[in-house]
């Protein structure tokens, strides 16, 4: 039997049991809701008025999470495709200026092509004699090659006597280390194209070879402007 009066009895049933167990009310949902970093607390000691975070719900968290993921490697693969990416130089056709293993930066601001589901995009601009550029040689899929420009569309190149001819001039090509073996051309190069050749000329695999010839310029895909690996070699192609 309860000691209560029945008027008290009605209180007792109609009041909540606990604290803990009460309605939470809106204002108290909403505080929940919110936290506050621990420099936010000290600011908040010392009297400032500190703005408080909104816990966002997992799946909010997650879907910017995902978004945020997402929009780096857009991000990355327009860097790629429009401003540049780094090359692993494979082989030893561009000895002395390159060595195998080293890794480069080829940059398209200046010219090159992109592909786009598997369809090149010239970004415009023209190679300049001399340049270390990184192409595709026909019927050789997406492999790169890193090679040198010594003819411009329209020019005649010639090999004879171990040194390079364009339009008859003479190019004593300082950054060779040994001269040609074999004489070539003359070789009329068609608009459009570029002639390219290895530094190590008397082994590298370029435009003199009947499978390869002069370059389109959309198989040109920037040009070389720096080493970067290794460190005590770094610095720009030339």
């Amino acid at each position: 039997m309860s000691n209560l009066e029945p008027e008290q009895v009605n209180q007792a049933e109609s009041a909540p049991s606990s604290p803990e167990n009460a309605p939470e009310s809106p204002e108290k949902k909403e505080e929940s809701a919110l936290y506050y970093t621990k420099w936010q607390q000290r600011m908040m000691k010392k009297g400032y008025v500190v703005t408080p975070k909104v816990k966002k719900p997992a799946k909010q968290n997650a879907i910017e999470w995902i978004a945020t993921l997402v929009g780096a490697l857009l991000l990355v693969l327009l860097l790629k495709a429009f401003v540049g990416s780094p090359v692993v130089v494979d082989g030893n056709s561009m000895y002395p200026t390159l060595h195998n293993g080293e890794i480069m930066i080829m940059s398209k601001l200046h010219y090159g092509t992109s592909y786009l589901f598997n369809q090149p995009i010239v970004l415009g601009g023209e190679p300049e004699r001399f340049d270390v550029v990184v192409c595709r040689y026909p019927d050789r899929g997406s492999t790169n090659f890193v090679k040198r420009v010594v003819g411009l569309p329209g020019d005649t190149v010639q090999i004879s006597g171990g040194y390079l001819y364009v339009n008859g001039v003479k190019y004593t090509e300082k950054f060779l280390s040994a001269r040609m073996y074999s004489d070539y051309g003359p070789y009329i190069v068609p608009e459009g194209h570029y002639f390219l050749m290895g530094d190590n000329r008397n082994n590298s695999h370029d435009s003199r070879a009947e499978d390869v010839n002069a370059i389109p310029i959309e198989n040109v895909l920037g040009k070389a402007r720096c080493r970067i690996w290794p460190l005590d070699r770094g610095g720009s192609i030339y």
